[in-house]
């Protein structure tokens, strides 16, 4: 009888074992993906913030490209409130607004040879572009997270543990299939 009451003891401290490594395992990949999600976060921030630097050195030599400098304003004011709201998806639909905006801003400015010799606008279409190039490193990253959340908690048996404490898949930072065809710049003139 006790080895028996032993041997029930050890399964069963084996199974709350393997629950505790579960649960461990599902809280570090949901701290990965907030971790990924702030990082991207950070970077949008800082492209929210260039973007008012950029539409006004652009004011000053593109007085009748008014549209295509609100259109601008207003797609970054869109991104951040998604942002603030924690909707991944309309994040990813405000920010290709944002960058179809950019790309016609950018290539709206190819016909102001005074705004594209400005130091300014150079500095800030570099940092801008620069800033576009770590987010998309970043959104790898921030999906690659959230794909191993999601699928840790669809397999078995943490699909048990992740039930019982309520985790929630994530959704992919995704943007739409026009950001990666190629921009058509003599629709834009």
């Amino acid at each position: 009888m006790e080895t028996t009451a032993f041997i029930i003891a050890g399964v069963l401290i084996l199974l709350i074992g393997y629950i505790i490594v579960i649960y461990n395992r599902l809280i570090t990949l949901k701290h990965a993906v907030d971790k990924a999600w702030a990082n991207i976060d950070v970077l949008l921030k800082q492209r929210h913030d260039e973007l008012p630097k950029l539409v006004e050195t652009c004011k000053q030599y593109m007085a009748h490209e008014k549209t295509t400098l609100e259109n601008v304003i207003a797609a970054r004011n869109q991104a951040w409130t998604a942002r603030n709201n924690g909707d991944t998806k309309g994040v990813g639909k405000a920010e290709n607004v944002m960058r179809m905006g950019l790309g016609n801003l950018f290539a709206v400015a190819e016909n102001y040879p005074e705004l594209k010799a400005d130091q300014s606008f150079q500095k800030l279409q570099t940092r801008i572009s620069s800033i576009e190039n770590a987010i998309a490193d970043r959104r790898e990253f921030y999906n690659e997270s959230v794909n191993l959340y999601n699928v840790r908690q669809e397999v078995f048996p943490d699909v048990l543990v992740a039930k019982q404490f309520a985790h929630q898949p994530r959704d992919l930072l995704e943007f739409d299939a026009s950001e990666i065809t190629d921009v058509d710049l003599k629709s834009l003139f």
